[in-house]
């Protein structure tokens, strides 16, 4: 081998280098998007996890009066 063909190979190889080099920052930047989009989606379904359980305690509460309440309308017709 001559020197050009060394010099040619190694500028090949740092083309190469560059090139995978760039990819993996492409491949950071949509990580990162990704990262960002999991945390935003955990937090609204955090959310949306509170509102269930508030609205299953309310219904819980409806109901609890609601069969409190027939409970003395029976005592009222029973008497």
């Amino acid at each position: 081998m001559d020197n050009k063909e060394v010099i040619r190979q190694f500028e090949e190889i740092e083309h190469k280098v560059e090139r995978v080099i760039e990819a993996c920052k492409s491949h950071e930047a949509t990580n990162l998007e990704l990262i960002n989009k999991i945390e935003r989606l955990e937090e609204e379904l955090q959310k949306k996890t509170e509102a269930e359980n508030n609205y299953l305690k309310e219904r819980d509460l409806i109901r609890s009066k609601i069969d409190s309440l027939l409970v003395r309308l029976e005592d009222i017709t029973e008497v």
